[in-house]
């Protein structure tokens, strides 16, 4: 039996709840292996980011090319590539490993509100990474953000601004839609035949930091373990609604602690 096998490439987070790390918990909590190539160093912890210190963009090739020249690569994951020159070696590395899923996350702000993706780099986010993903996962804001355009308030709204993201040439767009009210959580995987809604209920806790960084990994070990894309949507949607449901077990830092990526074993 084929080991399923995830690769993330994004930036390291100090805290452990988002990035890097998150991503690596969710592959495992799911049963796929998880491999990395690190975008950028981060200081943060629940309260914000302090300091980030990006990774040479040569390096990140040489990470990216070392995973595809030995691993069975199910699905890649993208999230925060910070820059132009460190999205320009991610889009050739991928040009080179040829993966069959790409899930790309936008991560563009932090859930503190720090900027993490430079405001020079979001045209070529457009159009260099979104044209190589299967599948993006913006939130609502950053969805507004990737098109210059107000926050979609209805879900006839989303579904323009997902079609609108669609044009820029990836075959699905999932627009999470947690920075919504309303007591349901309601997210929207948009494609070209057709719009689907995923609804969850909104849970009431603080401790969701990393949220956005695990739902996109676990599409991508859905992927990976060889589910289509809507279930794979379906799967990671229940995953992540259970983990923060399971946040408030743990009592970590003191502002957005971390969700329960293992909330199934402990």
């Amino acid at each position: 039996m084929t080991t399923p096998v995830a690769l993330t490439i994004a930036g390291s987070d100090s805290s452990g709840g988002a990035g890097i790390q998150a991503d690596l918990k969710t592959f495992a909590a799911l049963g796929v292996y998880g491999a990395s190539a690190i975008t950028a160093l981060t200081a943060q912890n629940t309260s914000g980011v302090s300091a980030i210190h990006l990774v040479p963009p040569e390096f990140l090739v040489a990470q990216i090319d070392a995973m595809f020249s030995d691993l069975a690569v199910g699905a890649v994951k993208i999230g925060m590539v910070t820059g132009l020159a460190l999205i320009d070696a991610i889009v050739d590395a991928l040009k080179r490993g040829s993966p069959r899923h790409v899930v790309l996350d936008p991560v563009m702000v932090a859930s503190s509100g720090d900027r993490l993706l430079a405001a020079d780099a979001v045209e070529a986010f457009r159009k260099k990474l979104i044209p190589l993903a299967s599948l993006v996962t913006p939130n609502l804001p950053e969805a507004a953000a990737l098109l210059s355009e107000p926050l979609a308030s209805s879900a006839a709204a989303i579904e323009r601004q997902g079609k609108r993201l669609l044009a820029l040439g990836c075959p699905a767009v999932l627009i999470k839609g947690g920075h919504d009210e309303g007591s349901e959580s309601v997210d929207y995987l948009v494609q070209a035949g057709g719009t689907i809604a995923l609804a969850a209920p909104r849970i009431a806790t603080k401790n969701t930091h990393g949220t956005g960084c695990s739902l996109s990994s676990a599409i991508a070990a859905e992927l990976a373990k060889g589910a289509e894309l809507e279930t794979a949507v379906s799967n990671a949607k229940g995953f992540i609604s259970a983990a923060i449901a399971s946040a408030d077990r743990f009592t970590v830092g003191h502002g957005h602690g971390p969700i329960h990526h293992f909330h199934r074993f402990y």
